[in-house]
């Protein structure tokens, strides 16, 4: 009788370790996760740790930059004489030789400035001896 509870003890564990002894197929052998270990901090290095990170947000506040807002940019058409859209291109060329190369729009606000910066009278005067021309698309030839 004892022989027979051997016998059924063995087909009871026999198949369980048929199936641990199994190899693992590899997208399972990738996934099995490592044993992480941790590593014991001692107290003066966790005391300094908290010191610094005490020190660090006081610097961030006195250290922050004030950010300029961003400018909004507006596209507009305009219409003057090719004499004077070729002076754009001569102004340009002179920067280009001055080691500083410019854009036709920075060519136009920089002339603004220079415009704002004038006496009124003088600006009047400059104004008024533009010549007048015609707004919109000029006709095709």
């Amino acid at each position: 009788m004892k022989t027979k509870k051997l016998d059924k003890v063995e087909e009871v564990v026999a198949p369980q370790v048929a199936i641990a002894a199994k190899p693992l197929r590899k997208s399972a052998a990738v996934a099995v996760p490592k044993p992480v270990v941790k590593k014991a901090i001692s107290a003066p290095v966790e005391a300094a740790k908290e010191t610094k990170v005490a020190k660090e947000p006081k610097l961030a506040k006195e250290a922050k930059v004030v950010k300029k807002p961003k400018l909004k940019v507006v596209r507009d058409s305009f219409t003057m004489p090719q004499s004077e859209y070729q002076k754009i291109a001569e102004i340009k060329e002179l920067c280009l030789k001055a080691g500083l190369p410019v854009k036709k729009s920075e060519v136009l606000r920089a002339g603004l400035q220079a415009l704002s910066a004038m006496a009124e009278a003088k600006m009047l005067n400059t104004l008024n001896g533009l010549d007048k021309i015609k707004t919109g698309r000029p006709n095709k030839h």
